[in-house]
């Protein structure tokens, strides 16, 4: 696949290629219309939406590891692993759960066995050099680990996404009946007790908020990363922290939510300039050099992918905080009551070079090289890169294509394509995640792409940059 050199990010101008190959696909295929693959954000273990089922494949074996079934009467479309929460004897809660957003309008919360998970998920980690592999198949088919816990329940329609925010405290569920839910996990994080331990997966939720402002299809949400040491009494100024939601829609628009001094949730951003269904959002996972984080991805119908940063009024760049050390920001360090407004401006600040023909269906932004890949109904699988030149046209852009737009902050290149990444079949999902394969050199560390299509493969890529 032929490489096209650019500019390197974070760096001073280098020469980069890049050269996307697949590896071998997880197994067994499902043989259906696959959704998406959310990779846990610590275990080597992937979750992919089919049909009325999840089926989880470990990340070392490349192959199934378990299967969740019967909580749903129509497909499920999406998932979201919950991030950890408390502690738990001085070490990490070690519980896993996994949401389900279904088209049957519910949302299902299933919790890994308490009395075996411990066991097999340290078995999964054991698991890198594929021994033992056939009696770990064995011991799978005779155990049945996930438990639907709870259905959560008040949507009128399909619910289309479903996404954790990054303290593990709050789900976000969004819907075709142009609604977005906020539920709060209110069971015990932090068991001071053995008893209060065993209670730990007892699950309570309630919801928080119902948001009604999109005029179509809610189809996707996102909540704001988290970035450590953001709350320090050091930490550089920041306006957002992981109590900001974003949300896509048919309407053609992006909308971002927070909470105002009262504690209600309310719309306080709207992004136009898609000119068709806005299919997803995505956030920058962690500042980069120079760049005004956190940024936020939106693509849709019309072919572009776009990047948005918000606009910071000029009398608040400098001004003295009332609280926080003279930090005035929104995220952090000034309470509630002492906000002035919380009505933001965001500008679209770079529009990348357009490659699809057709839908985009998905984007993923890396957190570690800050890398771009995008899937659609085209079955191209794209890479861009971030470029200080601003200048230099992207040689691969279609003769009928959109230039892209940016600022003195930077232009985005297109890395190399893969045409037909799935076949003749539509590309639906796209993520990064950590390699734990026997052919990974930097098992955890070295970084795959993965992809999930229409044609029910669920392939791993491997990205070798130079």
């Amino acid at each position: 696949m032929a490489a096209e050199t650019t500019t390197a990010i974070l760096a001073a101008p280098s020469a980069t290629t890049a050269e996307i190959t697949p590896l071998p696909a997880f197994s067994p295929d499902l043989y259906q219309r696959a959704w998406a693959s959310i990779p846990h954000p610590s275990l080597p273990l992937i979750a992919t939406c089919h049909a009325h089922s999840v089926t989880v494949f470990s990340l070392s074996t490349l192959s199934k590891h378990s299967v969740l079934t019967g909580g749903h009467t129509r497909s499920v479309r999406s998932a979201a692993w919950q991030p950890p929460r408390g502690k738990v004897s001085g070490k990490e809660a070690k519980r896993l759960r996994l949401v389900t957003g279904s088209f049957d309008t519910t949302a299902g919360v299933w919790t890994w066995d308490q009395g075996r998970r411990e066991e097999r998920l340290e078995r999964e980690i054991r698991l890198q050099s594929g021994e033992d592999n056939k009696e770990a198949e064995e011991e799978e088919e005779a155990e049945d680990e996930w438990e639907l816990t709870l259905v959560l329940e008040g949507h009128e329609n399909e619910v289309k996404s479903v996404n954790y925010s990054p303290s593990g405290q709050y789900l976000a569920t969004c819907s075709r009946d142009k609604s977005v839910w906020i539920w709060e996990d209110v069971g015990n994080p932090n068991p001071s007790s053995e008893e209060e331990e065993e209670e730990e997966d007892e699950d309570e939720w309630e919801t928080v908020a119902v948001l009604q402002e999109h005029d179509g299809d809610v189809k996707a949400v996102a909540w704001c990363p988290d970035v450590p040491g953001r709350k320090g009494k050091y930490a550089p100024p920041r306006r957002y922290g992981d109590d900001v939601l974003a949300s896509a829609s048919y309407d053609n628009t992006v909308r971002l939510w927070r909470e105002d001094g009262d504690g209600e949730w309310v719309c306080v951003a709207v992004l136009e300039g898609h000119e068709g269904t806005v299919w997803g959002v995505a956030w920058e996972g962690r500042p980069r050099e120079n760049d005004k984080f956190p940024r936020l991805l939106s693509w849709g119908a019309d072919e572009v992918i776009r990047v948005w940063s918000l606009k910071e009024p000029e009398e608040e760049e400098h001004g003295e905080g009332a609280a926080g050390g003279g930090n005035n920001t929104w995220g952090f360090g000034v309470p509630n009551t002492m906000r002035r407004s919380l009505k933001e401006e965001w500008e679209c600040t770079a529009v990348l070079p357009k490659v699809h023909k057709g839908d985009i269906y998905s984007v993923a932004w890396s957190t570690e090289t800050g890398l771009l890949a995008s899937v659609g109904s085209d079955g191209v699988l794209a890479l861009y890169q971030e470029t200080a030149n601003t200048t230099e046209k992207n040689e691969e852009n279609e003769t009928n294509g959109e230039a892209p737009t940016t600022t003195s902050a930077g232009g985005w290149k297109v890395l190399t394509t893969v045409k037909g990444a799935h076949g003749p079949y539509e590309i639906n999902h796209i993520t990064w995640c950590k390699r734990y394969d026997a052919g990974s050199e930097r098992k955890g560390e070295e970084e795959m792409l993965v992809t999930t299509g229409d044609d029910g493969v669920v392939r791993p890529w491997q990205v070798r940059i130079q």
